[in-house]
């Protein structure tokens, strides 16, 4: 007899439409924040920079905090709360601020809230997802947070034109969805109950507090770290999307008004093929789902690498979204499969830091490249670093006996 195919439960739902909408105000705020600075108060890009990599660097280094602590208090949604409360004051401080202190503390506040509740929320998906389903319910969240960014760029340009480019205005309307996103999250979203057991006797599986001990690292297991080797070539091979931006413009002329063209076309693809992606996770080997969103990154690096039009370039640009919407789901639900349940937050936080490590150094790469060689030999050596990064992944698919279903 067929075994009846599980349900996506509510809460991820519910986790989905709290990201999508805290997205559409994050995007929003971050289109913005650096005209703002610029054009109304008057601030230096040098100074700009610094407050963009402050606040980055603030965002990532919690993640990997607010994971392990919502592994030992186990209570995730609690630590969710806290960040997006964090988040959603951020808004009506924007909206009143008339200085870089003001700007600088409030996007300080912002990603730092942004990096508490990001290794939790998807934790949490992973207590409450169930085991035949777990990648589409990671996809799922991935295509609702995703598409709240695409919506985040047409809310921001539109709003933009409504109040006749009144920043002040719009980071007020920012505060809508984020305030939307809090209500919804304190209201719909549940945390699994413990698992009733009769008098006297205890749940060792779930502590109502896991110590933290370095050992956890070891427990992590060997197949965890090797898909990290992995996950860290392959975020090498991403410099940040703001390079997509800078080859339209710099190499194909396209306007500046028009340049958040490039960011919804990445957006809406990346958004299209995450769901997708997370049910053929659940149905096919994932290593091998992987492998074909390491080809597709070195397919999109090729396309914008050798463009010969802007249309081609649109197109390498669709393609980079695509990858992203397949790696991003199948690294997820990988992180999850392998890893013991009462370490899920600390596996997705140290996910999340060797990441941000990667692509900060990527990013750095890619500025250099394209500065003495152009943007197109930024693309052409992430294709090569990507292809490294595939190989490295078929290494780790032999030394895993247990990839053939994770």
């Amino acid at each position: 007899m067929t075994r009846k195919k599980s349900s996506i439960p509510q809460g991820v739902f519910a986790i989905g439409i709290v990201q999508f909408l805290i997205n559409i105000s994050s995007v929003m705020i971050f289109s913005l924040s650096a005209v703002y600075l610029k054009s109304i108060l008057g601030v230096g890009t040098g100074w700009i920079g610094f407050l963009e990599g402050a606040v980055e660097a603030s965002a990532h280094a919690t993640k990997l905090i607010s994971g392990v602590l919502s592994d030992y208090l186990r209570r995730r949604k609690l630590i969710m709360v806290v960040g997006f409360t964090l988040v959603t004051l951020t808004r009506p401080i924007l909206a009143i601020s008339e200085s870089f202190i003001a700007v600088f503390s409030a996007r300080f506040m912002d990603r730092l809230g942004n990096g508490i509740q990001s290794t939790p929320r998807d934790a949490l998906v992973g207590d409450i997802a169930p085991k035949d389903i777990k990648g589409e319910c990671f996809g799922l969240r991935q295509t609702l947070g995703t598409a709240g960014s695409f919506a985040g760029g047409v809310v921001g340009i539109a709003a933009m034109w409504w109040t006749m480019n009144n920043f002040h205005q719009v980071f007020w309307i920012a505060t809508i969805p984020a305030f939307l996103a809090l209500v919804i999250l304190i209201c719909f979203v549940k945390e699994p109950k413990p698992v009733a057991l009769p008098d006297g006797e205890k749940d060792e599986a779930h502590p109502k507090k896991h110590p933290i001990h370095l050992n956890d690292l070891k427990r992590l297991g060997k197949p965890y770290w090797l898909l990290m080797v992995v996950v860290g070539a392959f975020m090498l091979a991403r410099p940040t999307e703001a390079f997509l931006t800078l080859h339209a413009h710099a190499n194909f002329g396209l306007p500046e008004t028009y340049t958040p063209v490039i960011l919804l076309l990445y957006n809406l693809t990346y958004s299209l093929s995450s769901y997708p992606v997370g049910r053929l996770a659940d149905r096919m080997n994932r290593y091998q789902l992987l492998a074909v969103g390491i080809m597709v990154l070195i397919l999109a690096d090729i396309l914008l690498a050798f463009a010969p039009n802007i249309w081609v370039l649109f197109g390498g640009v669709c393609v980079w979204g695509v990858q992203m919407g397949i790696s991003q789901s199948v690294f997820l639900t990988l992180v999850d499969a392998v890893v013991p349940e009462d370490l899920r937050g600390t596996a997705f936080g140290f996910f999340y830091l060797i990441s941000a490590i990667a692509i900060i150094i990527a990013g750095i790469c890619a500025g250099n490249i394209s500065q003495h060689f152009g943007e197109g030999q930024a693309f052409f050596a992430s294709g090569g670093v990507g292809f490294v990064a595939l190989i490295l992944l078929f290494i780790l698919m032999r030394l895993n006996k247990n990839a053939k279903k994770a």
